[in-house]
């Protein structure tokens, strides 16, 4: 589904990221992990479009987007989360999730999928004309996923999703995350509770300073004594 080849990327004349390479395939749930400033974020700003690559190519659905815009990706169907979540704390809940569907393929479907997210997070449809910014860290966090599922990805990348939340509040957001994959929603997902990210990946990918040093199988890569010892403290 998503096939990055070689990415190179930065902003200005700082480069980040050295011929980055990874896929992630229909249905898959990908974890990239790395330390701070390995270049994880910077790699799914490229890929979301919202900075331009040096080198290298992204293709999605076998087309290649590696120039296009952001609101061109999301009308592909390759949506980020962003790290900090960027709700819109002025507004309630209810417009921040029709905000999410303004794409013209989100549209038509917009009642449906609103009805979705409700479902899945119970406590949005509970307050739906509360203000965004009144809602819990993990509320909102919700709502950013909520919002995201609103322009009908079919590729969902989350940048720290765990950030600042509660341990009980982040398994319950994993698992939500489980069942949004189980309705054939692929995931790339950077996570720094690398415990939890594997557990629920197929696969991951390891960067260092800005370079993938290593691949596999998630369960492999947990089970791996250097990578408990440098994520995992064991």
């Amino acid at each position: 589904m998503l096939e990055v080849t070689s990415l190179t990327a930065g902003y200005g004349a700082i480069q980040i990221l050295w011929n980055v390479s990874l896929r992630v395939a229909q249905g898959e749930i990908v974890s990239l992990l790395g330390a701070n400033g390995a270049g994880k974020t910077t790699t799914i700003r490229a890929l979301a479009g919202e900075i331009v690559p040096f080198g290298g190519t992204v293709t999605f659905r076998d087309q290649d987007i590696t120039n296009l815009r952001a609101h061109k990706t999301v009308e592909s169907g390759l949506v980020e989360i962003p790290e900090g979540r960027h709700i819109w704390g002025g507004l309630s809940i209810e417009d921040n999730l029709d905000l999410g569907a303004y794409s013209r393929r989100a549209r038509p479907d917009r009642h449906r999928s609103k009805e979705w997210v409700y479902s899945l997070f119970p406590v949005l449809a509970e307050r739906r004309k509360a203000s965004a910014r009144d809602l819990s860290g993990g509320q909102q966090q919700m709502l950013a996923i909520g919002r995201a599922l609103m322009s009908k990805p079919l590729l969902l990348m989350l940048d720290e999703p765990s950030l600042g939340l509660a341990p009980q509040i982040v398994e319950d957001l994993f698992g939500i995350l489980v069942r949004i994959n189980d309705e054939n929603i692929s995931i790339l997902l950077v996570e720094q509770n690398v415990d939890f990210a594997l557990r629920i990946a197929d696969r991951a990918y390891v960067l260092e300073h800005g370079r993938v040093t290593r691949e596999g199988p998630a369960e492999e890569l947990r089970a791996s004594d250097d990578i408990r010892a440098a994520f995992l403290g064991l």
